[in-house]
């Protein structure tokens, strides 16, 4: 017999009784009913109820042990009676009676329980990880994270796809985040990065002419945190084509991403349409870049209404240069709480308040409601609730001001009313391809230009696009976004070296600089480089989806905290002197 198992804590049913089993595993349970211990025996595969009496050699043993302590017991497979079946185990039709136990590994008293639903904080949860990692809940996580990395590749390379692998120590690039450093000791004062991305390897593997190229690429991005963020590092699904044209990636990621979300979206719908949504369009009626399309509200434009109307707040506002008026409509939401509680939601974040009008049934027939209505009359509101396509019982809210100071606001709005209204729809995945993103933005302080997005995009129209005003020049860039989330960011690339200087020129960059930062890139372009272009979908992000969990640390196998901290290795640490002086650095203290 094996040394430690003939069977998994799975494994074991009706037919095996009689046999003589070895099993392995952790005390998940200890249940002693006078003279007889009952203990289940839990490895990553299930669990195996086992017993012993004082008939056994085995017993005196087995009542010492406790709670997660790893141990191995050889037994008899016996039939549970039928009154103690339990049809929620694979094993339940049966138990093992213990004959001979061997203490594997003792464990100390628990800092966290692994056997029931008890909620420990994230801090103890993190600092003790391969305890929290015992529980079933994560267990299943992470092996649904492996089953859908598994499911990416098969997918990838059934599309003529291969893997190949790109540095994870490399140049400092500015991709949109900060980099994490590694200093250089054979090159005192100089550093390397950790690759926020493969995106200039990707593109050099595409001038090389090999004409597909994923990636189970690793990220590094020295971010602040977010709950579905990473502050350190992540993983994404990471593909380059060439010769193709933004449509090409388009069909290349959506059977992947539709099959993953099939094959593990536990019997959700999964939307097979994936209309295309302009970035302009998407701030205008969703208020975010990557909408929650489970929830039909579609915010729309109504300045004209308030303009030169009784409501001085909106009329004053819209004299103001690019300003507007945008109203939420709320199917259902019509009742003054429902509209205080909203104006309130607006109050915590940041805003004055937000207006409302709701239409209710007065025996007579409909009548709009709210200070608004009062103030700009029977006409304009008519007018609003016919543009809107709402009735009696619904209601509208509205905010003003220059769209990007309310924009973050409206999109929260959208959702909170979505959800309290019961509109959102639950068990879908649905998907919307954001298209069309601005190249540059305007500091409105300085009023000099930047990056907005992705700077290796290809411009549309090309160079003849870049001639004219810098914040009209739309990128082939697009988004994938999924309920809310961004799961995949790419672009068709810039892959020719005069749009490219162009391209930073009206960023501020001049052509020493771009030659300094992306020199590979750019003498690459100089050598016959193809059209390309790729995306990269996140992985944590998209198992987070999958597990119906809020925390992207839930599906992390060794997450850091909210402070991108380490509890259990203790990172970042103090160097010692020693590896100090072998860099050629020195710690200033801050003050």
């Amino acid at each position: 017999m094996h040394a430690y198992r003939s069977h998994t804590c799975a494994a074991l049913t009706a037919a095996n009784v009689g046999e003589t089993v070895r099993l392995s595993g952790w005390v998940h349970r200890v249940r002693d009913h006078g003279g007889v211990l009952f203990i289940d025996l839990r490895d990553h595969f299930g669990v195996t109820q086992v017993l012993c009496d004082g008939d056994s050699a085995a017993f005196a043993e087995l009542e010492k042990v406790r709670s997660e302590w790893c141990i191995r017991i050889d037994g008899t497979v016996k039939a549970r009676d039928a009154e103690l079946v339990n049809p929620k185990l694979p094993t339940g039709e049966i138990e093992v009676y213990v004959r001979e136990l061997e203490v594997l590994g003792a464990a100390d008293e628990l800092p966290l329980m692994v056997f029931g639903d008890q909620e420990y904080p994230e801090e103890t949860r993190l600092r003790y990880r391969y305890l929290d990692l015992r529980r079933e809940a994560m267990q299943q996580n992470m092996t649904l994270r492996s089953d859908v990395v598994a499911s990416m590749r098969r997918r990838m390379w059934d599309q003529g796809f291969r893997e190949y692998q790109t540095p994870i120590i490399t140049a400092s690039s500015p991709e949109g985040a900060r980099d994490f450093l590694v200093p250089s000791r054979l090159h005192p004062g100089k550093f390397y990065a950790l690759p926020q991305a493969p995106q200039q390897f990707k593109q050099l593997i595409m001038v090389s002419g090999f004409d597909k190229y994923f990636q189970i690429a690793p990220c590094f991005r020295d971010e602040d945190p977010r709950a579905d963020r990473s502050p350190t590092d992540f993983y994404q699904l990471d593909l380059e084509m060439s010769f193709v044209e933004q449509q090409d990636v388009f069909d290349t990621i959506q059977p992947v991403l539709t099959g993953v979300f099939e094959e593990f979206g536990g019997g959700r719908k999964v939307d097979q349409e994936w209309p295309h949504i302009s970035y302009k369009d998407a701030a205008l009626w969703y208020g975010s870049d990557k909408p929650d399309l489970r929830n039909p509200i579609k915010m729309q434009v109504v300045s004209d209404h308030f303009r030169d109307s009784g409501f001085a707040i909106f009329a004053k506002l819209l004299e103001q240069e690019g300003t507007e008026i945008r109203a939420i409509p709320a199917p259902t939401g019509g009742s003054r709480k429902f509209c205080d509680r909203m104006n309130a939601f607006a109050q915590k974040e940041g805003l004055p308040g937000m207006g409302y009008i709701f239409w209710r049934d007065q025996g007579e027939g409909m009548e709009a409601a709210g200070p608004l209505a009062k103030n700009i009359g029977p006409e304009r509101t008519e007018a609003i609730r016919q543009q809107l396509g709402l009735g009696v019982g619904d209601a509208a809210f509205f905010l003003g001001g220059k769209p990007k100071a309310f924009e973050k606001v409206a999109g929260k709005a959208r959702d909170v009313i979505g959800e309290e209204l019961g509109l959102t729809e639950k068990d879908r995945f649905a998907f919307a391809w954001i298209v069309d993103f601005p190249i540059y933005e305007q500091d409105e302080e300085t009023g000099t230009i930047d990056f907005e997005h992705n700077p290796f995009s290809m411009p549309q129209g090309g160079m003849a696009a870049l001639q004219g005003n810098p914040l009209d020049v739309r990128g082939y860039q697009y988004d994938l976004a999924c309920n809310g989330y961004e799961l995949v960011s790419g672009a068709i690339r810039n892959h020719k070296p005069e749009i490219m200087l162009k391209a930073f020129e009206l960023a501020g960059y001049g052509e020493d600089e771009v030659k300094s930062r992306f020199g590979a890139l750019f003498n690459a372009f100089h050598y016959g480089a193809p059209p390309h272009g790729g995306c990269a979908a996140g992985i944590d992000r998209i198992v987070m989806l999958l597990a119906d969990e809020a925390n992207i640390r839930e599906v992390m196998m060794f997450p850091m905290n909210q402070r991108a901290e380490d509890l259990m290795m203790d990172a970042p640490s103090d160097p010692t002197s020693d590896q100090l002086m072998e860099l050629g650095l020195r710690i200033i203290p801050q003050d």
